[in-house]
């Protein structure tokens, strides 16, 4: 680590893979390419979701923000990402570093909790379809969407907030591609039962309670699917869960399957690998997963399309 005469360095030295330097073109590549492909794919559903009265419910409303939520979180990384693997120079201000820190951690919790908001949605369609409208009306729908987003920054601030007030002791390069809490804690000086504690209290509720609540409303949802006598109905249930069952597997399972190990099996290398996935690959494929699964979705992508040209 390298040692400078103040508490909090003004600037952090990504480390990366600074070890296998190898990886570095072929990564900055890949950035290159699906970061705009995200972008991409989350644009378009808003729109589309907005224009087309057909899509004009709960869920879809759920959707849009789920789409502008992974387009704020994958730009919180990898511009930065990018700046650094093309340069030789792999720094971050201070400030930066903190700025990053928040949204990275805003966005990601934000997202634990919006993909129970979208599991509960599909709870309440299909196990409560007679109240369902009634219940989940467009006020209601704002309301719990803005108390996620609420509860995602709040989360976030109290955990940076925590992490920032540790003496680094000039302490300043991190074994890491971005600012990440984890690491701030593992390099600081001072004591860090607070921030451990803190960090351990929020992971709780921002995924432990969330993969919770998915896993009692899909327990739900198959147990009414089961009471569904005609095939062409539960295949219509199965059909409005199936794209949200799968995005729910890529963002909890890599955690998951991190978080069962042992610390001391976790490699240097798997914090890095698991920043990408969620960071990139997830809000890649996401647009898509919703898109090619769904008829309403690419049926009003389809009249988007045809009105953009008719209207030339």
């Amino acid at each position: 680590m390298a040692l400078i005469n103040v508490s909090h360095p003004e600037e952090f030295i990504l480390l990366g893979f600074a070890d296998r330097p190898w990886l570095e073109l072929p990564l900055f590549v890949i950035l290159l390419i699906t970061y705009p492909m995200a972008m991409m794919g989350n644009i378009i559903i808003i729109p589309v979701s907005k224009l087309d009265s057909r899509l004009h419910s709960p869920m879809y409303f759920f959707l849009t923000n789920l789409s502008f939520l992974d387009m704020c979180y994958t730009t919180s990384i990898v511009p930065q990402m990018l700046v650094n693997l093309g340069s030789s120079k792999k720094t971050i201000s201070y400030m930066g570093c903190a700025v990053q820190l928040y949204f990275f951690h805003m966005m990601g919790g934000t997202e634990c909790l919006l993909l129970a908001l979208m599991s509960l949605d599909r709870y309440m369609a299909i196990c409560k379809p007679l109240h369902y409208s009634l219940i989940m009306n467009q006020r209601i729908c704002v309301l719990l969407v803005s108390t996620v987003w609420l509860s995602g920054m709040i989360c976030a601030l109290s955990e940076v907030t925590v992490t920032l007030q540790l003496p680094l002791c000039g302490l300043n390069k991190l074994d890491h591609l971005l600012c990440d809490i984890a690491v701030l804690i593992k390099i600081a000086c001072g004591k860090k039962n607070a921030n451990e504690l803190t960090l351990f209290v929020v992971c709780i509720f921002i995924s432990a309670v969330p993969f919770c609540l998915i896993f009692a409303s899909y327990a739900c949802i198959g147990h009414a699917m089961l009471k569904i006598k005609s095939s062409e109905g539960r295949k219509k249930a199965f059909g409005t869960c199936s794209s949200h069952l799968i995005v729910v597997l890529l963002f909890f399972g890599p955690a998951i399957s991190m978080y069962l190990q042992s610390p001391s099996s976790i490699t240097r290398d798997q914090p890095k690998f698991m920043a990408l996935f969620y960071g990139v690959v997830t809000p890649t494929l996401n647009p898509f997963i919703y898109t090619l699964r769904n008829k309403d979705v690419k049926g009003a992508l389809g009249n988007l399309v045809k009105r953009i040209f008719c209207s030339r």
